[in-house]
């Protein structure tokens, strides 16, 4: 699923692929998502998607080149 773009969007569309996008598995083993995430919130991290001041593609290639 393509994230929605910032300017054919609204906060709320933005905010709800955000959640859906990162929404527990249950499956940790498989999944991998709590370990890109790194156990920060995804609204958090992808606040600035949210609120429409950056792409959804910046903040995830800057999540996943993170060292720590």
């Amino acid at each position: 699923m393509t994230a929605p773009p910032i300017e054919q969007s609204t906060r709320e569309e933005r905010r709800t692929f955000v959640i859906n996008s990162w929404k527990c598995l249950h499956n940790c083993e498989l999944c991998g998502k709590c370990y890109v995430l790194k156990g920060k919130d995804p609204e958090t991290l992808y606040a600035d998607y949210i609120e429409g001041k950056r792409s959804y593609m910046d903040i995830t290639l800057e999540i996943r080149n993170r060292n720590y």
